[in-house]
C-alpha cells in the first residue's frame, strides 16, 4: 500500500483499501467480526504464535482470508480515525495486515486497541472439533474420495484468499500423491472451513469389542462343553460346541477390473480420477494401452514425472529433466466419444485387415495437440493416423502392401 505524503495525511480521507475490499465482493463494516483484544502489538515481530493473542495456538495458526484481513485493517480504519494510532503506524499496520498469512499475525496488529463487543473470527470450538477428528491411526489409507475432498478444500482456501496460486499448486500436487489420511490432514489443517465444507474421513473402525465379545463366547462354550465332556463323556458334546460357536463368515475377496482404456467409459473414468488425484487434467504426454497407461506430468517447471495406470495411479520414475521444446496438452480438451469413434474405424481407415487398437497417444506436436491412433494386426501389418482432439482426422498413413 503507497505512504501518504505528510500533506495528504494532514486531510480527511478513506482508507484507499475499502475501495478494494468493496471490488472483491467484501462487506466492510459493522457486519464484520472484530477481534479479541488482549495482546500488544510489537512491529519487530512477526511470528505465527498466538500466546497472547486471545486465540488457542491451533486458531493462531490458521490461515487468514481475505475477509479477515479487510475485518482488521476496518478496525485500523476506526482506531486511526479515534486516534488511537498515527499515521506512519497507521499505514505501517495496514501494510501488515495485507501481508498477514495467519489469524495470529493478524491479532497482533490489534490486540493493544480499544475494541467494544469484539468476537473472534473463529470459533475456539470449531477448531477443537476439527483437532479432535483428525487423530487417525498411523498408516490409515486414503481413497480417492479422500484426496478430491482434500483438494476441494484447498480450491476454497485460494478462492477466499488463504491460499497464493503457489502454495494452492503445490499442496494440491502434494495431496493428489498422498498416500495416509494423516498425510492429507496436515495439508488442510491450517485452512480455515465454511459450513458447507468437505467433512473428515471418519477414522477406520475398530473391531476390537467385537473380537474380544466373540472370544468370550468361544471360552464360554468351551468351559461348558467341557464340563460336559467330563461329567457325561457324551460323544454328541463336539457337535454342540461346533454349533455354538460363532460363524464369523467367509471373507470373499474382491476383485477390482481392469479399466477398459479403449472405450468411451473407460477413458471417461480414467480422466475423472485423474483430475481427483492431481487436481487438475495436465499431462506432457498420455500414452493408452488397452489396460493401461503411461502418464508424464510436470510437478515444477523444467522438471517431469512418469505415472503408471492400472485403475489407480503409481509414481514409475524419478523426477527428471524435461525434455526440450515438450508442451502440456489438456485431457479436458478430449471429445472422448470422439476420439473413440474415430479408433473403431481406424482399422479401416487404415487398411489394416483385421486390425486392432495397439495405442492412442495423446501429446504436443507442431504447435498443438495432437491424437495418434496406432492399429496393428497378428501379421505385423500396421498404420496409423493423427487428429484433433475433437477427432477431426489430420494425417493418416495406412498399411502399405
Amino acid at each position: 500500500m503507497p505512504k501518504l505524503s505528510l500533506l495528504e495525511r494532514a486531510r480527511p480521507h478513506r482508507p484507499i483499501h475499502m475501495l478494494d475490499a468493496a471490488a472483491r465482493g467484501c462487506r466492510v463494516g459493522p457486519g464484520i467480526p472484530a477481534l479479541v483484544t488482549g495482546g500488544n502489538y510489537d512491529p519487530g515481530v512477526s511470528s505465527r504464535s498466538s500466546d497472547s493473542s486471545g486465540y488457542s495456538s491451533a486458531a493462531g495458526r490458521l490461515r487468514a482470508r481475505d475477509l479477515d484481513r479487510v475485518a482488521v485493517r476496518t478496525r485500523l480504519d476506526a482506531a486511526y480515525e479515534e486516534g488511537q494510532l498515527g499515521a506512519d503506524e497507521y499505514h505501517d499496520r495496514s501494510d501488515r495486515a495485507a501481508a498477514a498469512k495467519t489469524l495470529g499475525e493478524l491479532q497482533r496488529l490489534v490486540g493493544d486497541l480499544q475494541e467494544t463487543n469484539a468476537v473472534p473470527l473463529v470459533s475456539e470450538a470449531a477448531v477443537a472439533r476439527r483437532a479432535t477428528g483428525k487423530r487417525y491411526p498411523v498408516g490409515t489409507r486414503a481413497g480417492t474420495a479422500d484426496r478430491a475432498a482434500a483438494c476441494a478444500l484447498l480450491d476454497a482456501g485460494l478462492a477466499d484468499g488463504q491460499l497464493t496460486a503457489a502454495d494452492h499448486r503445490a499442496l494440491t500436487e502434494l495431496a493428489g500423491e498422498a498416500r495416509t489420511l494423516v498425510e492429507l490432514a496436515e495439508l488442510t489443517d491450517d485452512l480455515q472451513r465454511s459450513a458447507g465444507a468437505p467433512a473428515d474421513p471418519r477414522p477406520p473402525r475398530s473391531y476390537r469389542g467385537q473380537l474380544f465379545a466373540v472370544a468370550l463366547v468361544v471360552v464360554t462354550v468351551a468351559a461348558v462343553v467341557g464340563g460336559f465332556t467330563l461329567t457325561h463323556r457324551d460323544a454328541e458334546a463336539a457337535k454342540v460346541a461346533a454349533a455354538a460357536v460363532a460363524d464369523l463368515g467367509v471373507i470373499t475377496p474382491k476383485v477390482v477390473p481392469l479399466p477398459q482404456l479403449f472405450t468411451t467409459e473407460g477413458l471417461t473414468l480414467f480422466r475423472e480420477q485423474y483430475r481427483a488425484k492431481f487436481g487438475d487434467t495436465l499431462v506432457d504426454d498420455l500414452n493408452l494401452y488397452p489396460t493401461w497407461a503411461s502418464i508424464t506430468r510436470v510437478p515444477q517447471p523444467n522438471r517431469s514425472v512418469r505415472f503408471d495406470y492400472r485403475g489407480g495411479f503409481q509414481q514409475s520414475g524419478a523426477v527428471e529433466s524435461r525434455r526440450s521444446g515438450s508442451g502440456t496438452v489438456d485431457l479436458a480438451m478430449l471429445d472422448i466419444p470422439a476420439i473413440m469413434r474415430l479408433a473403431a474405424d481406424a482399422p479401416k481407415l487404415l487398411q489394416v485387415d483385421q486390425g486392432a487398437i495397439s495405442l492412442i497417444e495423446y501429446q504436443f506436436g507442431d504447435g498443438v495437440p495432437v491424437v495418434s491412433i496406432f492399429v496393428s494386426n497378428e501379421f505385423k501389418e500396421s498404420g496409423h493416423l493423427t487428429a484433433t482432439p475433437a477427432g477431426a482426422v489430420i494425417r493418416a498413413y495406412p498399411f502399405r502392401r
